[in-house]
């Protein structure tokens, strides 16, 4: 299990009520079930239309089960963004 950096953005910011928060967790998939579970409602919703980024990579179409975490790691939650 890997100790990670959960950065909010936006909209999941406003939805999570923090900017960051650490998670321990073996995949994407492990973390993002764990964020839903630490911030039911709004943040559930929002993060079905986020992107995410880990370690600085787009994950893109890449199941989130597939996607390994690295101790130390980040994983960047994204919203849409309009305008640009």
């Amino acid at each position: 299990m890997a100790k990670v950096t959960v950065r909010y953005w936006a909209a999941a910011k406003a939805a999570a009520g923090v900017a960051e928060e650490s998670q321990d967790a073996a995949t994407l998939a492990e973390a993002l079930q764990a964020v839903r579970g630490r911030h039911p409602g709004e943040l559930t919703r929002v993060l079905r239309r986020c992107s995410f980024l880990v370690d600085g990579d787009p994950v893109g179409t890449r199941a989130h089960e597939t996607v390994r975490l690295t101790d130390g790691g980040t994983v960047e939650v994204l919203p849409p963004f309009a305008g640009g």
